[in-house]
């Protein structure tokens, strides 16, 4: 195979993991009813001045599919963490017993499911104009390739497997989305 052809395939792809990548952080932070740790990675708690994540300040742990439990390490951070988690809009409710905060997850509505499906398609999308850019500039590379000398044929067959992994690659975002949709719609 064509060096050209080999760099520009190995770019793309580089280019595209991290699209498919990036979908499935963000997809991991929408929620589908179920008590999950990374729920409060979002929460900012105001430790001695400055902004720190909840995970530097306690443990974050789920007892079951419906409940977190925030154990600080300082007995004096209960509070702050509970104001934190009130403050990040994630309309979750801590309950302060003295030694930890206990967090019910509500289940979730059938509206505020299809409000996070469509969430979900919109990261989708997302995903799908990061992998379609990358289909761009390794088809740009190529054509530049073929003003330096590269064949006709090597063009076209560069193309043509730019393309096969482009199609490869969105329908990993499809099987992610629907895994993600499938999972939210689960009662």
């Amino acid at each position: 195979m064509n060096e050209e052809i080999q760099m520009a395939l190995e770019e793309a792809r580089d280019k595209m993991d991290k699209a498919i990548a990036r979908l499935e952080g963000e997809l991991s932070k929408i929620r589908a009813g179920k008590a999950h740790p990374s729920m409060l990675e979002s929460v900012r708690v105001d430790y001695y001045g400055s902004q720190t994540p909840v995970s530097q300040v306690a443990n974050v742990n789920s007892t079951d599919a419906r409940t977190l439990v925030v154990q600080p390490w300082e007995k004096g951070m209960l509070d702050p963490i509970a104001t934190g988690i009130i403050n990040a809009n994630l309309g979750l409710n801590p309950m302060n017993n003295g030694e930890v905060l206990i967090i019910n997850i509500p289940p979730l509505t059938e509206e505020r499911r299809r409000e996070l499906g469509k969430r979900a398609r919109s990261e989708g999308e997302g995903a799908r104009v990061g992998i379609r850019n990358a289909r761009k500039d390794a088809n740009d590379f190529l054509k530049e390739a073929k003003n330096d000398g590269m064949s006709e044929d090597d063009l076209k067959k560069g193309e043509q497997m730019v393309q096969e992994l482009t199609d490869k690659y969105v329908s990993k975002v499809e099987s992610v989305l629907s895994a993600k949709e499938a999972d939210i719609m689960t009662i």
